[in-house]
């Protein structure tokens, strides 16, 4: 019998292992890492080539070997069925005996379409709510519907051998909302996760690259999780949000930000920016790639200036960002003459908007005016403007106000001549989605303005003079917030910004005056123009000021030091013509008041001031010709209301006292004529004579001797003759000259009485108010301000372009950034600029300005 051959037992397979591991642990380590590279290389090629060998004998069709009673191997809620109707039942029974069915019909309901096409056993398309396929809660489709939107894919299968077995089915595509994203236009409602946002202007897909090789942050991922709640109030993102990134949470409450109409001015600044994300990349990446895109910039331009209304004031970083956005879509405007359109009002930042730019480089181009809209709108969101309290407290009254004085001041506009630094096109994206890319766009030849000093100067000087006009009302308004119409308030503003309602009141007036004379109370005065309460001296003067501004003058002149009327004095109105000079504070217009104050005292004396001595008084007035048009009316109006309340001797007694003799003779002889003007001295009027004799140290036993040659000399000059109309006294012109020459004897001699002294200035709560010019950006000075802020509108700068930028402000581009790396690292302890050619915009320095 054979000897059994010794079995060797595992050592030598054991050897062998150990000697293989000798050798590798003696290889170089690269040469370890190469040899189990290609081993790893080699076994996936195995692995495909055995997996591709299974799928050849499988086939597009599925073979199903023949069974004796197919039908009632069936579940028992299959056998009553046709066979080719039960082919999604019999693929069950497939897939046990054949694994890959299975695997591919998983395949097919994830959603690849490409292997779906090849599936061997049909599937059902994952059950989405109507309200996900067509973005609106609550909708239903009907059978067109769906055929309509959705694509079909059909799969074959064969069951047994025979051809009759052979049955199809179509597998629809995924919602419309899965797959490449679309732009939600405005006012187009969407549904996501159960929410409807009505805004629109946003990207709803699975689908939106970008430059970072991943989807925008923007994108609004239907397939991704959303939670049940979720309060955008909350900080729940980081510097740099993504819809896909962010936490369910998160995404729950971006949508509730969007449903409610974005306009939550406590939503966390994060939300605001995702949204923002979406409106950057219409109007830079789709604009670019498809020009039909920018018939949304009008949607985009009024929502992102609605934002910037609700959300610039809480972040300076969305501010600097929104306004950089806006001065982009401004290029729309580039082939227009922007300086003749009007402009919207926004935040002042630190820098002024490109739009505001653009039109005054538009304008120096061309060497057409600046507007005034256009001025007031430089002037406002200028980052060294000194805007005062008045200036904002009153801000609809400071713009009409300031457009006023501007066209007093340069008429049609102000005409800036071009400089050497040109306008460039930039801004620097919010979203990562562009790699953190300055965008920057050629502008042509358009001077950049703004540099300049002398111009902004100019209109500086206008605002602080437009801030003074408005500080009493100012304050007035402060105290009485719910008074801001009244009449006590209205008389602080120039009547040109009154409201409708008191210019028709004054109106009004007008109509009754028309190119005469008004006698009213002054309380009737004060009704007319809806007074609410007495006012006061300052109102008084005020109220005079106003009706002279309308070409409506009042007596008693109270802004030549008469005494203020009480409610039931006597005021009268009388016309001024529009253009003329007044003139009232001279010494021979007061003496002549003061002789038409004597005159009436002399003339009432006998209690009875008539017509003839109205009408002598009147016409002794009007052969004034010494006195300016404007007087002479005043005077008019003066001897309307001393007809009806004359003047008393006694009050009058003080301003005779310091003349010499013969000037008190003179007076006393005039006063004798004017007693005689209607022909009658009454007993009256000679006592009267008598006491103003005895005022002026003349003897009293003079009044009858002068009376006498006062008739003589009227008889022997004057002509009378009796008119069936009027009152029937008319003066001659020789009468005229002879009593203008006595009048303007005796105003001569009484005008040394009122030489006019300038009262010491008062020191007023204005005067207290700040008027300290505002510190330019760093506290640098102006120039250094300007060129500062020029460099803040873009991130990089070519040196030549500082260069031109240097000159235009007579500046040393290399001690110029110097002076501003200095005053950079003194505020903020960064530098302003980094680099040389380029120079860079320090972006850390970005955020703490705006912080």
């Amino acid at each position: 019998m054979a000897r059994k051959r010794k079995s060797k037992g595992p050592t030598a397979p054991l050897v062998a292992v150990v000697v293989v591991l000798g050798i590798l642990a003696s290889l170089p380590k690269g040469l370890l890492i190469a040899i189990g590279g290609i081993g790893l290389t080699a076994f996936l090629i195995y692995l495909f080539s055995k997996n591709s060998q299974s799928s050849t004998q499988h086939g597009i069709e599925a073979q199903v070997p023949p069974v004796a009673s197919p039908v009632k191997s069936l579940p028992a809620t299959m056998q009553s069925r046709d066979p080719r109707s039960a082919v999604a039942d019999l693929s069950t029974v497939s897939e046990a005996r054949d694994p890959l069915l299975k695997v591919t019909r998983e395949a097919a309901q994830a959603g690849a379409r490409d292997s779906a096409r090849s599936a061997l056993a049909p599937i059902s398309p994952p059950a989405v709510p109507a309200k996900a396929r067509d973005g609106r809660a609550g909708t239903t489709h009907s059978p067109a519907t769906t055929a309509a939107n959705e694509t079909m894919v059909s799969v074959t299968f064969r069951v047994g051998g025979s051809p009759e077995s052979v049955s199809s089915f179509r597998i629809p595509d995924p919602p419309a909302q899965f797959g490449q994203a679309q732009w939600i236009p405005t006012n187009h409602p969407v549904t996501v996760a159960g929410v409807v946002i009505p805004g629109g202007l946003i990207y709803v897909g699975t689908s939106l690259p970008s430059d970072t090789r991943g989807n925008d942050p923007c994108l609004i991922d239907p397939s991704k999780h959303v939670s049940s709640i979720g309060d955008y109030r909350q900080r729940q993102m980081d510097y740099w949000p993504s819809y896909s990134n962010i936490s369910p949470t998160a995404r729950r409450a971006y949508l509730n930000w969007l449903a409610s109409g974005r306009k939550d001015p406590d939503a966390d600044i994060g939300f605001v920016f995702l949204f923002f994300y979406g409106l950057e990349r219409r109007v830079i990446v789709d604009s670019e790639r498809n020009p039909s895109a920018r018939a949304d910039w009008p949607a985009v331009r009024t929502e992102l200036t609605r934002l910037y209304s609700i959300y610039s004031g809480l972040s300076g970083s969305f501010r600097r960002y929104a306004s950089s956005l806006l001065g982009w879509m401004a290029q729309a405007d580039i082939g227009e003459k922007a300086y003749l359109r009007e402009f919207q009002a926004v935040e002042r930042g630190y820098e002024l908007p490109f739009e505001i730019r653009l039109a005054l480089g538009q304008a120096a181009a061309d060497k057409a005016p600046v507007p005034a809209n256009l001025a007031l709108a430089w002037t406002k969101l200028h980052p060294g403007t000194n805007i005062r309290t008045p200036a904002s407290r009153c801000a609809s009254e400071f713009d009409k106000l300031f457009v006023l004085n501007y066209q007093k001041t340069f008429g049609q506009g102000m005409v800036v001549p071009p400089n050497r630094t040109k306008l460039k096109l930039s801004h620097y994206p919010a979203s990562s989605a562009f790699q953190n890319k300055e965008q920057v766009a050629p502008l042509g030849d358009i001077p950049d303005v703004s540099v300049l000093t002398g111009p902004i100067k100019k209109l500086h000087k206008l605002v602080e003079e437009t801030t003074k006009e408005l500080e009493a009302y100012s304050r007035f308004v402060g105290k009485n917030p719910e008074s801001r119409d009244a009449l006590e308030g209205l008389l602080l503003l120039p009547p040109v910004l009154w409201p409708d309602a008191s210019h028709t009141a004054l109106q009004a007036l007008k109509a009754r005056m028309g190119e005469g004379m008004l006698i009213m109370s002054f309380q009737e005065l004060l009704h007319a123009l809806e007074a609410k309460s007495t006012l006061t001296k300052d109102k008084v003067l005020a109220l005079a000021r106003a009706l002279e501004s309308l070409h409506i003058g009042m007596e008693p002149d109270v802004l030549d030091g008469s005494k203020l009327p009480r409610s039931d004095d006597k005021v009268a109105l009388f016309a001024i013509p529009p253009g003329e000079t007044i003139a009232r504070s001279t010494p021979a217009y007061q003496a002549a008041a003061l002789t038409l104050q004597l005159a009436s005292a002399v003339a009432n004396a006998d209690g009875d001031f008539c017509a003839k001595e109205l009408a002598y008084l009147h016409a002794q007035v009007e052969a004034w010709t010494h006195l300016a048009p404007n007087q002479i009316r005043r005077l008019l109006a003066h001897l309307r209301l001393l007809h009806v309340a004359p003047a008393s001797l006694t009050a009058l007694r003080a301003k005779i006292e310091p003349l010499d003799p013969a000037s008190k003779g003179s007076i006393a002889t005039f006063m004798a004529k004017v007693a005689q003007a209607d022909g009658v001295v009454s007993p009256e009027e000679i006592k009267l004579l008598e006491k103003l004799y005895k005022s002026l140290g003349i003897e009293s036993t003079k009044v009858f001797s002068d009376v006498h040659a006062a008739a003589s000399e009227l008889q022997s000059e004057a002509r009378v003759s009796t008119s069936t109309a009027g009152t029937g006294f008319k003066l001659d012109a020789h009468r005229i000259a002879a009593l203008q020459r006595d009048t303007e004897a005796v105003t001569a001699l009484l005008s040394n009485i009122f030489q006019e002294e300038t009262p010491p200035r008062e020191v007023t709560e204005a005067d207290t108010e700040s008027d300290v010019a505002m510190e330019g950006l760093l506290g640098l000075d102006e120039q250094h301000s300007a060129l500062a802020r020029l460099l803040l509108t873009r991130v990089e700068w070519r040196r030549e372009e500082l260069n031109d930028a240097a000159a235009d402000l007579d500046l040393m581009i290399d001690g110029a950034l110097e002076t501003l790396n200095e005053a950079a690292f003194d505020k903020h302890d960064v530098p302003f600029v980094d680099g040389d050619n380029p120079v860079v915009v320090n972006p850390e320095l970005l955020e703490k300005l705006e912080a």
